[in-house]
Formats: C-alpha cells, structure tokens, sequence
C-alpha cells in the first residue's frame, strides 16, 4: 500500500511542477528582465540573428534546484 502511496506523492508534485512550468510560460512576457539579462547573448547580423540566453537560463536553472530542494526537505 506504501507504494501507491509514494506514486501518489511523486505525481502531486510532478503536477504541481507542470502547473509551475505553465504559468511561467503563460506570463513570461509580462516578467521583468526575463531573456534580457546582461549576460544573454544576442549577435544580429545583416540577415541573421542568434540569441541564447545564458544568464536567464543559468538563472532558471538555481530557481528550480531551490524549489526541489525545498520540495526534498519537506517530504
């Protein structure tokens, strides 16, 4: 029984990081400074362009092992 009961848990909080996940992405143009970091790279050329947010992501990348790691210390 300690089974389903420990999928349970792990499907909540894998629910509840999809939800998360989705309003970031809903609301993401109304987040301040989100992608325009002073480390993201941006290079326009005459008829190309090619941005990759490097700081937004490493950025992200804290915010969410945060989050599971306070996830892990309460269950």
């Amino acid at each position: 029984m300690s089974d389903f009961q420990g999928l349970g848990k792990g499907l909540i909080i894998g629910g509840f990081i999809f939800i998360v996940i989705g309003l970031i992405l809903l609301f993401s143009d109304k987040i301040p400074l989100l992608g325009k970091l002073p480390g993201d790279i941006a290079i326009k050329g005459k008829n190309w362009s090619f941005y990759f947010p490097l700081a937004t992501s490493i950025l992200l990348s804290i915010l969410i092992s945060l989050v599971l790691f306070v996830i892990r210390k309460l269950f």
